[in-house]
């Protein structure tokens, strides 16, 4: 009966954001337990099994397998490399941080794209552990890659094509790297892996905020604002009011689709595999939870 109260738990989280691969595996797992579940077992024991099982699939899955990326990817991190990285994923900057601490000096640049902007916060993170770092945007992505070594990638999925979904621009950044000739190494924990096939990411996406692709100085109340005037008389390009304009609709895509021959690997807590080898892995996870 435990599974019935859960359904009403888990509309609200899709309510509150976009369903996630990472979500449904998680539910996928949580109600997998209740079957396993004695049918004598007492509601209050019940409760406390599935804490457990939680919090190990927290530990298991998330927490330890990024200690064994950041072992496995900080070693591929060479004395003078230059690393170049795309926003701001938590196993990649982990495993900067950890190729610094075991004293390996090296350069990192750092690319961002608008809206997000989500690679600054990595920059200072970096910077203050004492590594070089370079901060730019997507456009000149084609001016610094050929000065680079490794290009490291974080991923929100990995579906059974070997496919990568990641934050929007990381095609582009793995795009420009295939191009340059240089490795491409996305970090990614196996509970991210999906035996879903997606072929692009128009079929299914998140959708952000469209207000956040309007970046305006002036004032949206202003009657200059609806004229497109700015103060001194010039023209805005100002979308303040781009509700208000017929025909005009803001696209704010959260991801993109990385095509599996422009990842090199895929760094797992299993070690580093080829993207072709997500099916493998979900059947292993499969049959060890069965």
């Amino acid at each position: 009966d435990l599974d019935r109260p859960l359904k009403p738990m888990i509309q609200f989280l899709i309510q509150c954001r976009p369903h996630s691969i990472t979500m449904g595996n998680a539910i996928k797992h949580v109600r997998h337990s209740i079957t396993l579940l004695p049918p004598d077992i007492s509601e209050t024991d019940a409760k406390a099994t599935l804490h457990e099982t939680i919090d190990a699939y927290i530990n298991a899955n998330i927490l330890l397998a990024q200690e064994e990326i950041v072992r496995h990817a900080s070693g591929k991190i060479a004395e003078g490399d230059t690393i170049l990285t795309f926003g701001r994923a938590s196993a990649v900057e982990k495993v900067l941080l950890e190729a610094r601490e075991r004293g390996t000096f090296y350069k990192v640049v750092v690319v961002s794209c608008w809206p997000q902007n989500e690679g600054q916060q990595l920059v200072e993170t970096l910077a203050a552990a004492g590594v070089e770092c370079s901060f730019i945007a997507i456009t000149s992505l084609s001016y610094m890659m050929g000065s680079v070594d490794k290009v490291m990638l974080g991923a929100s999925a990995l579906f059974s094509n070997g496919a990568v979904l990641g934050r929007c621009g990381t095609a582009l950044v793995a795009m420009m790297a295939k191009t340059f000739n240089k490795p491409v190494l996305v970090c990614a924990e196996t509970h991210k892996f999906s035996d879903r096939v997606q072929l692009d990411s128009i079929c299914s996406n998140e959708l952000g905020d469209p207000d956040r692709l309007v970046s305006c100085v002036c004032t949206p109340s202003s009657s200059a604002t609806e004229t497109g005037a700015t103060k001194d008389g010039a023209n805005s390009s100002c979308l303040c009011n781009w509700r208000s304009t017929s025909g005009l609709e803001l696209l704010n895509l959260t991801y993109d689709l990385t095509p599996p021959d422009h990842v090199s690997l895929v760094v797992t807590e299993f070690g580093l595999l080829p993207a072709s080898s997500v099916p493998a892995i979900i059947r292993e996870k499969d049959s060890a939870a069965a």
